[in-house]
């Protein structure tokens, strides 16, 4: 594969991110190959790190984690040292499942998924809040999730 997309990568890259447990049968069907190109083509699109990884999206709910919380996270010092730090000692909160560096008044933007408000308290006031490096946090309870898509807006790319 030269890198460079086309309709048929696309809509094989759709349906993996829309339905990820489908075989490569339905997949090669669907995008109007046969398997064995198709699968070679899946290969080249995770070689190329395309496709990054594959999971389950589950229902946090359903699974006893029923709050949501984005964290604006600004830290005492924004040297590349520092930020490596924070971003590395992260790694080790399980509660944190997406840290992202921001612009603006924070330095990173952090989604935590806890059992409960208390679950949550605790890592704030065990964790997040006595890290040396962190001078200041804003928190953001979510109350309703209206969109929760996943992936990339493939329908946006041009071949």
């Amino acid at each position: 594969m030269n890198g460079k997309l086309d309709q048929i990568d696309i809509s094989i890259l759709n349906d993996l991110q829309n339905t990820g447990r489908i075989t490569n049968v339905e997949l090669a069907k669907r995008a109007g190959i046969s398997a064995p190109p198709c699968l070679r083509r899946v290969n080249a699109l995770e070689d190329q790190g395309i496709i990054a990884s594959y999971h389950a999206h589950l229902n946090p709910q359903m699974l006893g984690f029923t709050v949501t919380i984005f964290s604006e996270v600004a830290l005492t010092s924004q040297n590349d040292a520092d930020l490596r730090i924070f971003e590395e000692k992260i790694q080790e909160w399980p509660l944190v499942r997406e840290c992202y560096m921001v612009t603006g008044g924070a330095d990173f933007l952090l989604k935590i998924i806890a059992q409960d408000f208390d679950a949550y308290q605790n890592f704030l006031s065990t964790q997040l809040s006595t890290f040396p490096l962190v001078s200041q946090i804003k928190t953001r309870m979510v109350i309703r999730a209206s969109k929760k898509q996943p992936g990339i807006p493939l329908e946006l790319l041009s071949v």
